[in-house]
C-alpha cells in the first residue's frame, strides 16, 4: 500500500471515530455545558483536569484565542509529562493528592469541574470527582467507556470516574486508544482521544457562550494576542477573572 493510501486511511479512521461522537453525545455535551453556563451566572468557575496527556485537552480550553475566561486549568507540572517519562502515570496512582489539588484551587459548590482521563481508573482523577462531589460542585467526566468497562479501578472505592461523575461524556476512542493496525506494525497506532477530547472540550465552550448569550450575560472571550489591539483586551479579561485565587 502506498503511503498516502496509509495516510488517507488514518483520516478516514479518525472521521468515523469523530462520527460517532457526534451521533451520540451532543445531549451529554449540552448537559455539560448547562452546568458550567449555571456555574458562569452564579459567579464560580469551569475547572478542568487532566494528566499525562489528558492534560492537553484542559490547556487547549484555558486562557485560549475564542476561549472563555470562565475557564480554569488545573495543571500541575509533577502530572504533565515533560518532568520525567512516566513520573505523571506513577504519581496518578497515589492516594490523597486530589483533595489538596481542589483545595489549592478553591473549588467549591458554585463550580464545575471536567475530569479528563481515558481509562478513567487511576486514583487522582477517581478522587478528583469523589472529592470535588463531596463540595457539592458538579462533575463532568470526559473517558472512553470502551476502555472504562473493561478495567477495574485502581482506587479503593472500586469505582471509575464515569461513575461518580454528573454526566459522562464518551470520548469513544477504543480501549488503549492507539488502535489503529498497520499491516507489519505489532502495536496499534494513531490513538484519538485528544483527538476528539478536544474537539468535545471546544464544542461544551461553545455551547457555554450560547448558553450565555441567550441569557443576555456577559460573554467574556479572548482574542488571539497575534491580532493587533488584542493586548488591552485580554489584560481587561485577566484583571477581571483571573488572580491568585478565584
Amino acid at each position: 500500500m502506498e503511503t498516502k493510501a496509509e495516510i488517507t486511511r488514518y483520516l478516514d479512521y479518525l472521521t468515523e471515530t469523530w462520527k460517532s461522537v457526534t451521533e451520540n453525545e451532543i445531549d451529554h455535551i449540552n448537559q455539560a455545558a448547562e452546568f458550567i453556563f449555571n456555574s458562569c451566572k452564579d459567579g464560580g468557575r469551569f475547572y478542568v483536569f487532566g494528566s499525562g496527556h489528558s492534560h492537553m485537552i484542559a490547556e487547549e480550553i484555558y486562557i485560549r484565542a475564542g476561549g472563555l475566561a470562565y475557564v480554569k486549568g488545573i495543571l500541575p507540572p509533577e502530572l504533565m509529562l515533560h518532568e520525567m517519562p512516566n513520573k505523571s502515570t506513577y504519581l496518578e496512582r497515589l492516594d490523597g493528592y486530589a483533595k489538596s489539588i481542589l483545595n489549592l484551587y478553591k473549588v467549591d459548590e458554585k463550580d464545575t469541574l471536567m475530569v479528563v482521563s481515558n481509562s478513567g481508573r487511576n486514583n487522582i482523577p477517581v478522587e478528583m470527582c469523589l472529592e470535588a462531589k463531596k463540595l457539592g460542585t458538579k462533575v463532568i467526566a470526559l473517558t472512553s467507556m470502551d476502555h472504562a468497562k473493561n478495567v477495574s479501578s485502581r482506587h479503593s472505592s472500586n469505582k471509575k470516574i464515569h461513575e461518580i461523575a454528573d454526566v459522562t461524556i464518551d470520548n469513544h476512542a477504543p480501549k488503549g486508544d492507539a488502535a489503529f493496525q498497520m499491516p507489519g506494525v505489532k502495536a496499534g497506532l494513531g490513538p484519538t482521544s485528544d483527538f476528539t477530547g478536544i474537539g468535545i472540550a471546544q464544542t461544551i465552550i461553545i455551547g457555554v457562550i450560547h448558553k450565555l448569550k441567550e441569557a443576555g450575560l456577559d460573554v467574556p472571550v479572548f482574542q488571539s494576542s497575534n491580532l493587533d489591539g488584542a493586548d488591552k483586551y485580554n489584560d481587561h479579561l485577566f484583571d477581571t477573572y483571573y488572580g491568585y485565587w478565584k
